[in-house]
Order: structure tokens, then C-alpha cells, then sequence
């Protein structure tokens, strides 16, 4: 099951860390073990890892409009940046 990290930055970091059982809620179809990060040095950049077990429905459902207004309710400033675990890309899961 690949890690992913997801990096961006958000309008209210306060905001977006209140609302992490949505994201857990939102992203359980594909994903788990979900975890939020903000910056030490107060900025407005923010980081989520996460396990996924489902790299497909992740895909589809990150262009879908519903996410979009997931994104906005929860303040994402595209663009999102994805990072995938480098056991991944070498086929070392």
C-alpha cells in the first residue's frame, strides 16, 4: 500500500486542521492512516500523508466537482502537489 503525501497551502490553517475527521470521512473510500501537518514557522502551507489502497479511485475522485467543493469548504489553495513513497517508484512497495 503506496504512502502518499499531499502538500498545499490553505486559507485558515485553524480552519483545516478542524476539520480532519471530514477529511478522514472523505478519503477512507481509497484511503487510510490520513494525517495532517502544518508548518513550524506558522505559514500557511500544509501537509497530509496517507495510505492508499486504492490508486485509481483516488484519481477519479480528486477531479471530481464534489472534491472541488470539499477543497473550498476545507480552504485548499491549488496547486496540490502529490508525492509518492520512493519504494513506490521502484517497485518495492
Amino acid at each position: 500500500m503506496p504512502k502518499l503525501v499531499f502538500t498545499h497551502e490553505v486559507t485558515d490553517v485553524q480552519h483545516w486542521l478542524s476539520l480532519h475527521a471530514e477529511r478522514v470521512e472523505i478519503f477512507s473510500k481509497w484511503a487510510t492512516n490520513v494525517q495532517d501537518y502544518a508548518m513550524a514557522d506558522g505559514s500557511k502551507q500544509v501537509a497530509l500523508t496517507m495510505d492508499v489502497h486504492d490508486i485509481e479511485a483516488m484519481k477519479r475522485d480528486m477531479e471530481t466537482p464534489e472534491m472541488d467543493a470539499e477543497k473550498a469548504k476545507h480552504g485548499v489553495v491549488e496547486p496540490v502537489a502529490i508525492f509518492v513513497a520512493s519504494s513506490v517508484l521502484e517497485g518495492t512497495t
